[in-house]
């Protein structure tokens, strides 16, 4: 899940992920695969203040399909510089 907020001129992020995710390994494991998301389409995202919350399907999934599902919100959310 990706909550965008726009503000010009800074970059703003949060990881979150809770208990219902699993045990604090998992969940740190969470925030990893989030933040290497982040980092790496952060330089195609508008500048602003980001949150994304872990749900359990992050731990699953190949990193591709995160990648896919992260465009698509972004395309949604028209906060980036997509092709």
């Amino acid at each position: 899940m990706l909550f965008a907020v726009p503000k010009k001129g800074k970059y703003r992020v949060g990881f979150v992920a809770s208990k219902k995710l699993g045990n604090a390994v998992k969940r740190a494991r969470a925030k990893r695969r989030l933040r290497g998301l982040f980092l790496k389409m952060a330089p195609l995202l508008a500048e602003g203040e980001y949150v994304l919350v872990a749900k359990p399907p992050v731990l699953e999934v190949p990193f591709s399909e995160l990648e896919k599902a992260f465009r698509r919100a972004v395309k949604r959310l028209n906060i980036g510089h997509l092709k």
